[in-house]
């Protein structure tokens, strides 16, 4: 269960590349600069969101020459289920409107919300080692997008929340009047109550599949959900009704979802993750990532997305890694700047070599 017959069209340094009978485990092989984080990337986008690196639309299309407006891209992959094609997933820009992303399910028009019922993603990327040191929102979006395995509406909530929040900002900025203040706030308590519930489920869920694994030779990591309101509906529009005084006063809203905060410490000493060594911070990124991979797999196809993940773990850890990959359901991505570090899945994955933005089976 994955993807197959993964198409690129002016990506990022693609101009045409097709990726075709893929395994269990795939591969991108090359220099830095080459390609494959792009190729990753791409896929990454068959989602919710904005993928792996958040990166604005203009960003992602290829410019024949430079200073030339950017072509319009494509990206577009079969979905395999049982061995069988069972839907084609597709997304894109178009030249008269290169700041919107379009999406396609089976050639008809779809949100972008909508491909996660569709497919499940997880990813880990260098970029990501800072997750613990990094802002409280960093981690809402990390739990949030690991949400979508369990509830692919989530999206949709946290955009609805999101929107409703700005609008009753600037009613308060505006004086506006009480009765849409009451109606704004109960959208933000809907869709806020929503949005608390699925990340406390996710949490909850992801502790128990991490006690479910070794402790070794992965740090484990503890979490704690911390919620930032009210949980239930009715006490988090009641909070936000008290408090627009306050809310008015500091510009945004002080009680709600949007404060949630994820905890993470290492489980054998308590030390707070963004306390623990960096070596330690990783693996304990690793572990929630196969966590993560073994409840996005439960239902629908999975695919996970691993950046330069091998190359900076010692021997021990890349075996143990392959093997727990080896034993999950999702279809697993991985790059490289050489095959050494894969050696103990080589006979078993579909190998690409990327190079200046075009790809070649090995």
């Amino acid at each position: 269960m994955g993807l197959s017959k993964i198409s690129l069209e002016n990506f990022r340094n693609h101009a045409a590349t097709t990726l075709g009978e893929t395994a269990h485990f795939n591969l991108l092989v090359g220099e830095n600069g080459a390609g494959k984080t792009n190729l990753l990337e791409a896929i990454s986008l068959l989602g919710p969101g904005r993928g792996l690196r958040r990166a604005n639309l203009a960003d992602l299309a290829r410019r024949p020459a430079p200073g030339a407006a950017p072509l319009p891209f494509a990206i577009g992959a079969s979905l395999i289920e049982q061995g069988t094609v069972s839907a084609r997933l597709g997304t894109y820009t178009e030249a008269g409107a290169p700041g919107r992303r379009l999406v396609r399910v089976n050639s008809a028009a779809a949100t972008a919300a909508s491909l996660a019922e569709w497919l499940a993603l997880s990813w880990l990327t260098p970029a990501m080692d800072g997750l613990f040191t990094d802002s409280a929102g960093a981690r809402r979006r990390f739990i949030d997008r690991m949400a979508l395995a369990i509830a692919p509406d989530h999206a949709r909530r946290v955009n609805a929340l999101e929107t409703a929040l700005r609008e009753r900002g600037r009613l308060l900025d505006n004086g506006g009047d009480a009765r849409w203040l009451d109606a704004v706030e109960a959208q933000a308590a809907e869709h806020g109550a929503a949005v608390s519930a699925t990340r406390a489920e996710l949490v909850a869920r992801l502790v128990d599949e991490l006690s479910a694994l070794p402790p070794e030779p992965f740090a484990r990591p503890a979490l704690t959900y911390r919620p930032g309101g009210p949980a239930d509906e009715a006490a988090l529009r009641a909070e936000l009704a008290r408090g627009r005084p306050r809310d008015r006063a500091a510009g945004r809203a002080l009680t709600g979802p949007q404060r949630d905060e994820l905890e993470v410490v290492m489980a054998s000493t308590r030390q707070p993750a963004a306390s623990c060594s960096t070596g330690e911070q990783k693996a304990m990124l690793i572990a929630i990532t196969l966590a993560h991979g073994i409840l996005a797999s439960a239902g629908r196809p999975s695919v996970l997305l691993l950046d330069e993940v091998a190359a900076h773990l010692d021997p021990v850890r890349r075996t143990e890694l392959f093997r727990r990959l080896r034993q999950g359901r999702a279809q697993v991505w991985m790059t490289g700047t050489e095959l050494a570090p894969f050696d103990a899945i080589r006979e078993e994955a579909a190998i690409w070599r990327v190079s200046g933005g075009s790809v070649e089976r090995v």
